[in-house]
């Protein structure tokens, strides 16, 4: 049963019944601990997990709270939000993009103070990821028609990348990459999901493996591309019956060798897939959903093998955050496991005084990676699993009213500063969660201010 949870090959709603069924043979889980995890990939980008498997995953890792944010789709997110309350667990659910900081018009009058840093995105200068949370359900067909024009962009690109990554495994004696079958094919982009840079590498690694084997001539071949091997991504590729090959490659192809085949992204208004981030803050608050800038900070090791040592905004980030308040951006999101205790205070003390909501995750994309965030147990970060269940209340009330959102203008909390109002919701989202109020009594709740 656990196989049909996590199988691409099916639909949603078989997904969800298997998920159900699972259910009814009243499997073990383990206590819920005071940690959530809001940066979960799916198959609708590129994961190993389904919806329904990823919420699973999460429960039986005792998370209370699981939220996705595919690239570019939020087609798994009623999955998700459904998977997450047969779980007994909150949801939170939206997309992550990337976005040029400036549009081409501020960029031309010199208007443009971080066109030209590079942010959280290690390929290309003036473009960031962003996330937009905490979707209503009644939105999201709205997000999957904005986002439509954005995957088809993305798709091209990838293609222009596949040309150049083929020209490189043929010269290796290599098979080479066929878009529809190694790269869409292996993905949910006919079901409303994405393509992304990880499909193209995935496609890649396999066409590398079948050339080298596995094992040390696989190393070996390796070295014809000049890739850097720690010891313990060498000692992974090396063993023969390593279950996880082509993510453990794709990892190290991504922060190795990615640079020689990528293509940056073209702005939308030339027809390619980044709009400004100023629009989709527009976009994301005319749903009643959440922006949030995704901050990275200066990376010395990353967890997961796919970043090298580089520096990114710390040394800006004052300037950063005067720029994301003037666009708009009511929030951060961050990632404590790639922090330093540093980093996360100082952020916590710029969105303090710049008024952003903190939010936090963990990225989920191989399945080497832990659900959990223990660093969520410490005191002093109390405050993002706050957030968490604010988010979680936020997406349920402004499904009913769009009035209700947490940053919503005309809110009935709206005059409350921003502290008070995560507590506040935070509460009523647990409250629902626990089946002690509905999300009508919740609406009723918070309209009386």
């Amino acid at each position: 049963m656990r196989e049909k949870i996590n199988d691409p090959s099916i639909s949603p709603a078989e997904r969800l019944a298997a998920l159900q069924e699972y259910l009814q043979g009243s499997p073990s889980f383990p206590a819920f601990v005071t940690e959530s995890n809001n940066h979960v990939h799916t198959i609708y980008s590129f994961s190993p997990y389904t919806p329904a498997a990823a919420a699973l995953r999460a429960r039986e890792a005792g998370l209370m709270v699981v939220g996705s944010v595919d690239h570019d789709s939020a087609a798994g997110a009623g999955e998700m939000a459904a998977a997450a309350t047969a779980l007994g667990m909150g949801a939170v659910t939206g997309f992550e993009c990337r976005v040029y900081v400036h549009s081409a018009e501020e960029v031309a009058s010199g208007d443009a103070p971080l066109h030209d840093r590079k942010l959280n995105n290690p390929d290309t200068e003036g473009i960031a990821y962003m996330t937009v949370q905490g979707i209503p359900a009644h939105q999201r067909d709205a997000v999957a028609a904005y986002l439509a024009p954005i995957r088809e962009a993305r798709l091209r690109r990838t293609g222009e990348m596949v040309e150049r990554a083929n020209a490189i495994l043929t010269g290796l004696g290599a098979e080479p990459i066929d878009l529809e079958r190694d790269i869409v094919g292996r993905s949910q982009f006919r079901s409303g999901g994405t393509v992304t840079e990880r499909h193209l590498l995935a496609a890649m690694a396999d066409k590398l493996i079948a050339r080298f084997g596995r094992g040390q001539g696989l190393v070996d071949g390796l070295a014809e591309l000049g890739l850097n091997l720690a010891d313990k991504v060498r000692a992974q590729l090396s063993d023969v019956d390593n279950p996880h090959l082509t993510f453990d490659l794709l990892g190290v192809m991504k922060a190795e060798f990615l640079e020689k085949i990528y293509v940056v992204p073209a702005r939308t208004q030339d027809g390619g897939e980044c709009p400004s981030m100023a629009e989709v803050i527009a976009f994301a608050k005319s749903v009643g959903a959440i922006p949030c800038y995704a901050y990275l900070g200066d990376v010395t090791a990353s967890p997961t093998g796919d970043k090298k040592a580089e520096k990114f905004e710390d040394d800006f980030l004052e300037e950063l955050f005067s720029e994301l308040r003037r666009l708009g951006m009511p929030a951060i999101t961050y990632m404590p496991p790639r922090n330093t205790a540093e980093q996360m205070a100082r952020i916590a003390a710029l969105a303090a005084e710049y008024g952003l909501l903190e939010v936090s995750g963990v990225d989920i994309n191989t399945p080497r990676q832990q659900f959990n965030c223990a660093e969520l147990q410490r005191p002093e970060l109390a405050h993002l699993n706050d957030a968490t269940w604010a988010m979680v209340a936020h997406e349920l009330v402004s499904d009913v009213d769009l009035s209700l959102g947490l940053f919503a203008p005309e809110g009935p909390l709206a005059g409350l500063p921003l502290t008070e109002r995560v507590g506040r919701y935070g509460a009523l989202g647990k409250a629902v969660v626990d089946g002690e109020l509905t999300v009508d009594q919740a609406v009723t709740e918070l309209r009386k201010g």
